[in-house]
């Protein structure tokens, strides 16, 4: 049977519908860092792991996010390893009506998006991490105060990702309402919505469960650094 395509969601993301983001080397993928950190092999063989090595000394550190953590990889350091829960969702259920104004954010918010997700540090963002999907925000007195978008997209699904408000704004619903929103697009093209969650962090799992998350999968993700 074939593997299900959020089993590896980044190998799935980046032999698909993202190849033309993928940096490769032997059996080896990476995403283009100026995207994202992510990387997956073909297989666990010494010579993938091997052209994974220098993937990461060419590009620096490189995100795994598989059901099981790597081996030890020669030439390489683990920086973080990090259980998560995998969650997708059939149907959104929003938590409230929205009384704030959702807004498309595009490259001229680049900047802002960059400096919100820096502080709140919602997951890997990088300087055209923005340009993987929608991504949408609610903006007061004209600066960005939250924001939610895609990221990895396998065939089929589509990753919500980078949800982030500013300290000075939580408590408002901004991240509930631009979830449900993003999410619900997502659903409305015929995709699954899915995202990753650490699995310690109670209160935003909590959260994405009230919106119609299920959870599918425990995976690992692990960031390595060349030695």
């Amino acid at each position: 049977m074939a593997a299900h395509p959020l089993d590896r969601p980044v190998w799935s993301s980046l032999t698909g519908r993202q190849a033309h983001l993928a940096i490769a080397s032997g059996g080896a993928l990476r995403m283009d860092p100026n995207f994202g950190l992510f990387a997956a092999v073909a297989e666990e063989t010494a010579e993938s792991l091997a052209d994974l090595a220098a993937l990461v000394r060419a590009h620096g550190p490189s995100g795994f996010v598989e059901l099981v953590e790597p081996p030890p990889i020669p030439g390489t350091t683990v920086l973080s390893s990090a259980l998560c829960w995998q969650m997708a969702a059939k149907a959104i259920t929003p938590l409230k009506p929205v009384d704030f104004e959702i807004i498309a954010l595009s490259d001229a918010d680049a900047p802002e998006m960059l400096a919100l997700a820096t502080l709140t540090k919602p997951g890997p963002f990088f300087s055209r991490t923005h340009q993987l999907g929608a991504f949408v925000g609610v903006k007061v007195g004209g600066e960005l105060a939250a924001m939610a978008g895609e990221r990895l997209r396998p065939d089929g699904f589509t990753e919500v990702s980078g949800v982030c408000t500013r300290p000075d704004f939580r408590g408002r619903g901004y991240a509930a309402g631009l979830m449900a929103h993003v999410a619900s697009k997502i659903l409305a093209r015929g995709e699954t919505p899915f995202l990753h969650s650490y699995a310690d962090n109670a209160g935003a799992n909590a959260l994405y469960q009230a919106l119609g998350f299920e959870r599918r999968a425990d995976l690992w993700f692990t960031v390595l650094s060349a030695d």
